[in-house]
């Protein structure tokens, strides 16, 4: 018969289950290891009660003038009787040497049993205990892992500062603080580069696209100036494309700190408005799908996930936006026709400057734009997934947690 294997059993269970199991167990050890003590030590007390000869004596046709007579004694008795009276003294003698032994086996036996009941009442009372300890002990760890999540989801300003006893926990729970301190300071100073790099980076930028235009206007400009200076304000919008799309997604890498209440259906009527769209049919379906966050990234995501829809969209094709919202979730689903793509290819659609033509890039996109929409996406507590269509294009789903 296979033995039942009590580790696997044990994995399931949570850590005060296991400290409740570990408390319970060493009284229910203690109390085993102390009966059974008590039980030796009663027996060897009992096995040194011996029945005395004298008691019996004193008590045969009141010859004794003593409830007990010494050994002496009670021997001078023994040489006055006659062998019927010895007989009957011995039978007595006897007799009593049973009682005894019975007397020993009984309340070793009572001892065995009131003993054992006993033993259950204080394995439930250390149950009962040390559920109850555990709970206390772990309380601290409770608190630390709510902080933890607390940071996790809105921003790194708060700290657990717990209390107490300069112990074990305590030291655990300053470490976390300290960490926390250190990746708050990290993070001001990751915002602060991306602000100083926005106004570094587009400075120049704006002034090469004044300096293209002004040259670009002027009448007696060349014709090979003017074809020049249209391919350098094509690149230069690219790059400037490029600069806004990597500042968007180095600012949503961060949770979102101060969410706001947003209709997702508002942000992509909104969308739709400005897209131009020739050649390609845009249709929607926009029911109200409330949910709290940064209104600017989640009209990027909705822009990001309708202009690639129109730019990777066949002639006659056509976009579908969808609004929805299903209990405590809300999901903005944008469906488009276009070019066939294989299950396998889909993962890479969401890495930066990942395309499925090549790898560089093309003059109408920046690569950034799924990107974006995944990082916008887990800012706001969400996920985003892509299923290919049948006959070519995809289906992009984001769900986010409804306000």
């Amino acid at each position: 018969m296979k033995k039942p294997d009590f580790s696997k059993i044990s994995r399931g269970w949570t850590f005060r289950v296991r400290l409740t199991a570990l408390y319970g167990a060493s009284f229910l050890l203690a109390g085993a290891i102390l009966l059974g003590l008590t039980y030796l030590l009663l027996a060897a007390a009992l096995e040194k009660q011996e029945v005395k000869p004298g008691i019996v004596y004193a008590n045969v046709d009141g010859r004794a003038t003593k409830p007990q007579l010494d050994d002496k004694a009670a021997e001078a008795l023994k040489k006055q009787m006659s062998a019927a009276e010895q007989a009957e003294v011995d039978h007595k003698l006897d007799l009593a040497k049973q009682v005894q032994i019975d007397l020993r086996a009984q309340t070793l036996r009572s001892l065995l049993q009131w003993g054992a009941l006993a033993l259950v009442g204080v394995a439930l009372a250390g149950v009962w205990l040390g559920w109850l300890a555990a709970g206390r002990t772990l309380r601290p760890l409770k608190q630390i892992t709510a902080t933890a999540r607390r940071v996790a989801d809105r921003s790194l300003h708060e700290r657990i500062a717990l209390g107490g006893p300069r112990d074990e926990l305590r030291e655990l729970a300053d470490t976390f603080d300290d960490m926390l301190e250190r990746l708050d300071r990290s993070f001001d100073g990751q915002r602060r580069f991306v602000a100083n790099a926005s106004h570094e980076l587009r400075t120049p930028l704006a002034i090469n696209r004044t300096l293209l235009e002004v040259a670009l206007g002027q009448p007696d400009a060349p014709q090979q100036l003017r074809q020049l200076g249209t391919t350098l304000l094509e690149v230069n919008a690219r790059h400037e494309r490029l600069i806004d799309g990597l500042l968007t997604m180095a600012r949503s890498e961060q949770a979102v700190v101060d969410p706001v209440p947003v209709d997702l259906a508002d942000v992509a009527g909104s969308v739709l408005d400005q897209t131009r769209a020739p050649g390609v049919e845009v249709r929607h379906q926009l029911q109200p799908a409330c949910t709290s966050g940064d209104p600017v990234l989640l009209e990027r995501l909705t822009q990001n996930l309708v202009d690639n829809a129109v730019r990777y969209n066949a002639t006659g094709g056509w976009v579908q936006v969808t609004c929805t919202s299903e209990g405590t979730s809300t999901r903005l689903s944008v469906a488009n026709t276009g070019p066939v793509v294989r299950a396998y290819e889909v993962p890479g659609l969401f890495e930066p400057f990942r395309r499925l033509t090549d790898r560089v890039g093309s003059a109408r996109g920046t690569g950034l734009g799924l990107s974006i929409v995944r990082s916008v996406a887990r800012a706001h507590g969400g996920e985003v997934h892509a299923t290919p269509r049948d006959g070519g294009g995809l289906v992009v789903q984001v769900t986010l947690p409804a306000k």
